[in-house]
């Protein structure tokens, strides 16, 4: 049986948080907890908490056992951007667009 968690509105684009996520896809939970935690990136703090999120939804709804689920499948969505201004030379403005993303991960027992 298959598990999700998402997370909405992250605040970071999903181009930085790509990288750390293709890093633990296809890992078991603890694993990539692991290597999450090591990572140099502080993006990878908002990638454990879902991970974690996903066992503890395995674990409390369905009895799963977490030590033995695996990450069958993690991606990043685009958010809604949000658009703000910066005033330039002579009266003018430059555009400045904060991306955001939604992350998902979905867990499985290691059987499936």
């Amino acid at each position: 049986m298959e598990v999700r968690a998402v997370a909405k509105d992250t605040g970071i684009s999903a181009r930085k948080i790509r990288p750390l996520i293709d890093m633990v896809r296809g890992k078991k939970v603890d694993e990539a907890l692991t290597l999450l935690q090591f990572a140099p990136s502080p993006n990878a703090k908002i990638i454990a908490k879902v991970v974690k999120s996903a066992a503890a939804n395995a674990e409390n709804n369905y009895q799963m056992v977490p030590s033995e689920l695996k990450i069958v499948s993690i991606f990043a969505d685009e958010a809604p951007v949000l658009k703000r201004y910066y005033p330039r030379a002579r009266g003018r403005i430059s555009p400045i667009r904060k991306g955001s993303s939604h992350i998902t991960v979905i867990v499985a027992d290691e059987e499936e």
